[in-house]
């Protein structure tokens, strides 16, 4: 480092708060190494954040994540929510606007704190059960929008109507057999929009039988909800097996484990850095390149570091 006074090279003058301090030779000021501010101030080196939170989108839990990088929980914590705040602005700056053909769209259970069956009057309202809305684009895998929330009319508008902000032109749009998703899309793409539901009958289990496997459909209905949707395009399996990924890529989505996420801040914001990856960072092996090089909104594959630097 060179002394601002008098352009002198400075020496070494030990660590404050893990920053390098130098020394002047020749007029004995002492200077600061210039502080990273990636992180907004956080004092982990930004290296080690990066490892941080690449083992988190690789599906570790926070305690593991811990135990390999010995950075405390709490850091970690602090980290995912301002990783997860960068990915949804440099999402919401970059997804607007765009030209799309066919969209699915699905929503994922999860939940904070406890299961519903377990609430009680006095608890927080934010803990119980919590659904990840998805809108992907068929072609280019991408996902337009990600709402977290309850499964409800009020968050499904939110969800829809982020939606039309991500898209422009017409488009087909496909959901499952989920209620709200006939008045939101009515009342929020009328206009934009031919709609279709395709509804799944699963069969019950057999009495006693307890399984955590997938039930079995045994039959499907497509009911055209708006305009003229194109029966040759009313699919969800594309968003649905997203719901896997998701349930493989973010530890807090596996279930019978105590990983599940205690706080709702937490939760939205490994979901929205988990998406920023999907979209920006993780190739897509049916697509061999990023939904985002796919959908033409960037022109090459961003590493995690650019995510923080990014928004």
């Amino acid at each position: 480092m060179t002394c601002h006074n008098c352009r002198t090279e400075c020496r070494r003058f030990g660590k404050r708060k893990n920053h390098q301090r130098y020394q002047c030779i020749q007029c004995r000021k002492v200077l600061t190494e210039p502080r990273d501010h990636t992180l907004d101030g956080m004092y982990l080196p930004v290296e080690k954040a990066e490892v941080v939170l690449r083992l988190l989108l690789e599906g570790n839990s926070v305690s593991s994540v811990e135990r390999l990088t010995d950075v405390h929980h709490t850091t970690i914590l602090k980290l995912l929510v301002l990783a997860g705040d960068k990915a949804e602005r440099l999402m919401g700056e970059k997804i607007r606007d765009l030209p799309v053909r066919d969209v699915q769209a699905d929503e994922i259970w999860s939940f904070i704190g406890k299961k519903e069956r377990r609430r009680r009057p006095e608890d927080d309202p934010s803990l119980g059960d919590c659904y990840t809305f998805v809108a992907i684009e068929r072609e280019t895998k991408l996902a337009l929008n990600v709402t977290v929330g309850r499964q409800d009319q009020a968050t499904t508008d939110i969800f829809i109507e982020g939606l039309r902000l991500a898209t422009r032109g017409d488009f087909q749009i496909t959901t499952d057999g989920f209620a709200p998703y006939r008045t939101a899309v009515l009342n929020t793409l009328e206009d934009r929009a031919d709609f279709a539901m395709l509804i799944k009958a699963y069969r019950a289990p057999p009495e006693g039988e307890r399984t955590y496997s997938p039930a079995e459909v045994v039959a499907t209905e497509i009911v055209p909800v708006l305009g003229r949707p194109d029966p040759e395009r009313i699919c969800t399996s594309h968003v649905e097996r997203q719901n896997l990924s998701m349930r493989i890529g973010i530890r807090r989505f596996t279930r019978l484990t105590n990983a599940f996420s205690k706080k709702f801040q937490n939760h939205a914001a490994a979901v929205m850095l988990w998406f920023a990856f999907y979209n920006l960072c993780r190739v897509h092996r049916a697509l061999r390149c990023t939904p985002a090089i796919a959908a033409g909104i960037a022109d090459h594959i961003l590493t995690v570091r650019e995510l923080l630097e990014g928004a």
